[in-house]
């Protein structure tokens, strides 16, 4: 069903070009949108128009139509006045609202089918079928984007990005939960992932000059076959989970450039812990003081270059070596040592993925 806030702006429209008042209701008689209070009282009326059959009606000084969904009627529409004037703006109208009302149902069916497609909840056979039915092409390059921000829950984050992407872009914009919004974005023969980028760059500027904070965009990786587009969506949720872990910093993050993190995030929390367990033997990273904590980041930031961490970190380069020295008395790992630094390298990142794990617990 059409929302009653679009058939109020459809009528006001209608009345500002007309002059003529509108209300419409539903076959129960329960208004929806109304131009004037004076039309409100016709209740009874229209229940017993629904059930006549008749598709217009003059009766008691207001022209009658009905509004068909599937050949049964969906809504009531009321015109003031009598007349063949009145009686063919009414018709206008009721085939304005008819009209929108197909619309409307063909974006909804639409809308479901993306969703479900999205959550593997078709069967193979059946994506196509339906596809074909609503004339949704079957081998066109697309990615999946998932949008997350800061905006509470009435802000109205779905509508605002279907008026970004707008009515004559082959993309689907849909939501399968009250958290993130999703763009299945299609793609040209010519695009790359660089155009991804791009569309997640605009998307993110527009959001935030709408007045979103805290916008996060991720996206998988691109695929030929309307099949696939629910790996892609997997993908897009991963990333985006893997990059509040590891790559926090970043609003945009592609699945393709997860790395070693998405390895880690599939990992149990037992196992995590067993692992740090070996490596820093029965030690927490709470134990190291900021100072050590900074010089390893800065050690790995330089790829185990010790001139150039000693530069950076504005120290002798003697007082680095003496750093990492008394780490590795402290851990068993040599952090210039590549193994060992790679080692040491996966448990600063565990450790991260287990205390983000943990803060989601509570």
């Amino acid at each position: 069903m059409i929302s009653n806030q679009i058939l109020q702006n459809t009528i006001d429209g209608l009345k500002a070009i007309a002059r003529v008042d509108f209300c419409v209701m539903d076959v129960d008689g329960k208004e929806a949108a109304s131009t004037s209070l004076s039309m409100s009282g016709s209740e009874a009326e229209t229940v017993e128009f629904a059930k006549s059959p008749a598709d217009s009606q003059e009766i008691r000084g207001y022209q009658y139509f009905k509004i068909y969904d599937e050949q049964q009627p969906e809504y009531i529409l009321i015109a003031s006045g009598i007349g063949e004037d009145v009686y063919m703006v009414g018709k206008m109208a009721a085939f304005q609202i008819q009209n929108l009302l197909v619309a409307y149902k063909e974006r909804f069916d639409k809308d479901n089918f993306i969703k479900n497609l999205l959550l593997d909840n078709l069967l193979l056979v059946d994506i196509y079928s339906r596809a074909k039915k609503l004339h949704i092409q079957t081998d066109v390059r697309r990615a999946v984007l998932v949008i997350e921000t800061g905006a509470d829950r009435d802000s109205n984050i779905l509508e605002t990005m279907r008026n970004f992407c707008g009515s004559s872009s082959k993309d689907f914009v849909t939501a399968v939960d009250e958290n993130n919004v999703i763009v299945v974005k299609d793609l040209s023969e010519g695009d790359s992932i660089k155009e991804i980028e791009k569309s997640a760059e605009s998307i993110e500027a527009f959001l935030m000059k709408e007045g979103m904070a805290q916008v996060h965009i991720a996206y998988g990786t691109v695929v030929r076959e309307i099949k696939e587009v629910s790996r892609s969506y997997k993908e897009a949720k991963m990333a985006m989970d893997v990059g509040k872990i590891f790559f926090d910093e970043r609003n945009i993050i592609a699945y393709s450039e997860l790395g070693i993190g998405r390895l880690i995030y599939q990992l149990p929390i037992p196992l995590c812990k067993m692992f740090i367990k070996e490596i820093f033997g029965g030690r927490g990273l709470d134990e190291f003081d900021e100072e050590t904590l900074t010089t390893i980041n800065k050690f790995f930031e330089n790829s185990l270059n010790v001139s150039e961490t000693s530069r950076q970190l504005f120290i002798h380069r003697n007082t680095l070596v003496y750093r990492l020295d008394k780490l590795q008395k402290s851990t068993g790992l040599d952090l210039r040592v590549f193994e060992d630094a790679i080692t040491f390298r996966i448990a600063l990142m565990v450790v991260k993925y287990m205390n983000y794990m943990e803060s989601l617990d509570y």
